[in-house]
């Protein structure tokens, strides 16, 4: 299978490039990749970036220029001035990026019109449009007296939709004559009538020279910066609009497109091949890729393909050379997939040691869901492999695959890791005795390399439930991960299992949404002061009732919530409810302690302290009146942070309560180190102290124990009366249990409270 899979069939190979041919063609035709394209253009314009050549002076018309010289429109004879300016200055060539069409003030316009003819190097900007009929002709075109003389450049040009122009004429026919633009005009170049070339925006607009027009106009403007360059006038405020977007560098006035053109034919002639030549060139790589055998030899063809299409260009743009590389990206990126595709197809279904198709080959059977699954699972393959030397391997599972498939040689058998194998079975065959077969040939020890090993493995079957491949595999499995529990050979998958197993997946998101709705609610167990016989405090407990399952029993969420570390929002809410009933038990006379269970998970999250000290601020509750129960366990299993947690909260004033003393590996060093204030003795210890002479040995001990290191000690799980009495004659503080009262709600123990109060009363 393995070497089938690593020949590429000519065919298909054809049929490949013939279908990434046409897609390729029609992507480049319709232009599909124009946007990725501009965005990768201007990516590589930053490997080859450069300053512009400072010949050419951008004067901006500013905010600043706006304020000092009055609103707009300013009247011409402003013009007039900035051109005698420029002319005094020894400006080579002058270009307004401003239509001057129409007349306005005549005295304004008078005085302009003579300050062109004075300087007889102007350009007034005229902008071009197509007819209906397809030809060109010219848009608002200047003023008569002013087109007497001045010149004219045409500053319309096409923007994408980034409101970006990458490309600039030479020069319009419009309206019958040649019209350079002005990017062609301070160039000093010509070019063709029609034709365009790409602008070089790896030149840095920043960089242009540039000057306010108000310091021109007041005289403030250095002549030597003006002296033999082209100056060029136009906008540079946001009020005034006519922004366009600069590749690398963002919105700026559309002066700068031209004066970027400019310096690009200043550099040379630009020349645009389109995406013709890379789409070819790597077309033919790409079919040369294919026919290699080796995966390292198409590995390299591609990357180094890759590679040099993306950075390539930018040395030819470098030079002024430029070309469209997307639509043979396009080619290259979907051979590439095939390829990997391939490659891993190859390596992804097949076991690295074995040869054997793995379990993603038999997921990938088409024809797997007309059939069951049988797995087998060999329960001591690691231990046996760690034994073995590493060559050896292989040998062992040949031996496993030759028991497996004995008898059914056409067989397809699937191997997974960790000693997990898998085939399908005609759902129609008797399995029972089949696989009782099976499972003696595994009685027999496999002899490797002179060693004798035991096997010992377990078989599950899924029959075929209309689920996918993936989940019936898994389900086989769990089968026999059951059988090997319950001591059988082979087990049937039960559809009960995997509804149980839904259920716990989904049950700690119902949980959060659960306490979102109030559907879990805390109950409260008294606790009985065995000295004075009065409930002094309770214990806050987590109770869900599910609207379908109705009561969820606590040991089966919490724990789920806890081991998956998702106990800190049933915590916070746990916490929440308990303080406000404290602070309302304790307003109505007496001091009444509520204790509340805490995670471990919870001793490492350093923002818990700050949200206790203001949930016992908001409701008013004493820091005295709350104790955290930790487990025993966690309280010991502890390192130094969450011992400096532990510490924090006593620091607080919260009480820290030991629970389930006992059933952990206490030491005396260990509670000196714990900063608690009680211990709680376990039930399973509690319960059994009126009939068991260790578990009342134990109880005396622990009482004494704590009581001399000034700690109290409460007594969980007391649920008959004579086991009161026997606490209450060994001194222990506080008894908790059925005897003492049943879990229930705030108010129901507020009735308790009550009663108790009227009867101390009396």
């Amino acid at each position: 299978m393995a070497k089938e899979a690593r020949k590429l069939k000519p065919a298909k190979n054809w049929r490949l490039l013939l279908w990434v041919a046409v897609t390729g063609l029609v992507f480049g035709l319709i232009g599909f990749g124009a946007i990725a394209e501009d965005l990768l253009r201007a990516s590589r314009n930053g490997l080859h970036w450069q300053k512009a050549s400072g010949d050419i002076v951008f004067v901006t018309i500013d905010d600043r220029s706006l304020q000092e010289a009055g609103r707009w429109p300013w009247p011409r004879r402003n013009f007039g001035k900035i051109t005698d300016r420029l002319s005094a200055a020894g400006a080579k060539r002058i270009l307004f990026d401003l239509t001057m069409s129409g007349p306005t003030n005549p005295v304004d316009d008078g005085e302009f019109a003579k300050a062109l003819e004075r300087s007889g190097r102007v350009y007034l900007a005229v902008r071009s449009r197509f007819r209906p009929d397809g030809t060109m002709e010219l848009e608002a075109p200047p003023h008569a007296p002013f087109a007497a003389h001045a010149k004219v450049g045409n500053i319309s040009a096409e923007y994408n939709y980034q409101n970006a122009v990458w490309q600039l004429p030479y020069a319009v026919n419009a309206s019958g004559r040649r019209i350079p633009t002005f990017a062609t005009i301070m160039a000093g170049g010509r070019g063709d009538t029609g034709s365009t070339f790409m602008v070089d925006y790896s030149i840095d607009p920043k960089s242009v020279p540039t000057v306010s027009a108000t310091d021109l106009l007041n005289g403030r403007a250095d002549p030597a910066t003006l002296k033999g360059k082209d100056v060029i006038v136009g906008w540079d405020s946001e009020a005034l609009g006519d922004r366009y977007f600069i590749p690398n560098t963002g919105k700026m006035p559309g002066a700068y497109i031209q004066i970027l053109g400019a310096e690009t034919l200043k550099s040379g002639t630009p020349v645009y091949l389109g995406w013709v030549p890379l789409f070819v060139l790597v077309f033919g790589i790409c079919a040369w890729t294919l026919w290699r055998r080796s995966p390292r030899d198409q590995a390299v063809l591609l990357i180094g393909t890759g590679v040099a299409l993306l950075f390539g260009p930018a040395f030819a743009e470098a030079h002024l050379l430029f070309l469209d590389i997307t639509p043979g990206l396009f080619v290259l990126l979907t051979i590439g997939a095939v390829v990997i595709r391939r490659h891993y197809w190859q390596r992804g279904l097949v076991h690295p040691i074995s040869s054997l198709p793995n379990l993603s080959a038999l997921r990938a059977n088409r024809d797997g869901g007309k059939q069951a699954i049988v797995t087998a699972r060999i329960l001591n393959y690691e231990e046996i492999v760690a034994t073995l030397p590493s060559d050896s391997e292989r040998q062992l599972i040949d031996q496993i695959a030759a028991r497996l498939t004995l008898g059914s040689s056409r067989r397809t058998l699937y191997q997974g890791e960790a000693g997990m194998f898998a085939w399908f079975e005609d759902p129609s065959e008797p399995f029972g005795n089949h696989l009782d077969a099976l499972h003696a040939l595994f009685r027999n020890p496999a002899r490797i390399g002179g060693l004798s090993i035991d096997l010992s493995v377990a078989f599950g079957v899924e029959i075929g439930s209309g689920r996918s491949l993936s989940s019936r595999l898994a389900s086989a499995f769990v089968a026999a991960d059951e059988a090997a529990h319950d001591g059988l050979k082979w087990k049937y998958h039960n559809p009960e299992t995997l509804q149980d197993a839904s259920w716990k997946l989904s049950m700690l998101s119902q949980l959060d949404e659960a306490i979102d709705r109030g559907e879990v609610w805390v109950a409260f167990q008294p606790k009985l002061e065995l000295a004075t016989r009065r409930i002094i405090g309770a214990e806050a407990l987590a109770r869900w009732t599910h609207p379908e399952k109705g009561p969820i029993a606590a040991t089966e969420f919490v724990a789920a919530a806890e081991a998956h570390n998702r106990i800190g929002k049933l915590t916070d809410y746990v916490l929440a409810k308990a303080v406000a009933a404290g602070a309302q038990l304790n307003k109505q006379g007496g001091d009444f302690d509520i204790a509340v269970n805490l995670s471990a998970r919870l001793l490492s999250d350093r923002g818990f302290t700050l949200r206790l000290s203001a949930l016992l601020a908001r409701h008013g509750l004493a820091a005295k009146h709350l104790t955290l129960e930790l487990t025993e366990t966690a309280a010991l299993a502890g390192n130094g942070d969450e011992l400096d947690m532990i510490a924090r909260l006593r620091d607080l004033g919260v009480r820290i309560s030991i629970d389930d003393y006992g059933t952990g590996q206490s030491t005396l060093d260990y509670l000196k180190k714990i900063p608690a204030s009680e211990i709680k003795i376990d039930q399973s210890f509690v319960k059994g102290i009126v009939d068991n002479r260790s578990d009342r040995l134990m109880v005396q001990s622990t009482i004494g124990l704590a009581h001399s290191l000034g700690r109290k000690v409460v007594a969980e799980g007391v649920e008959q009366r004579d086991v009161l009495d026997l606490l209450i004659e060994m001194q222990c503080d506080v008894a908790q249990g059925f005897v003492v009262g049943r879990p229930m709600s705030i108010d129901s123990l507020n009735r308790r409270l009550a009663a108790d109060r009227k009867r101390s009363a009396a």
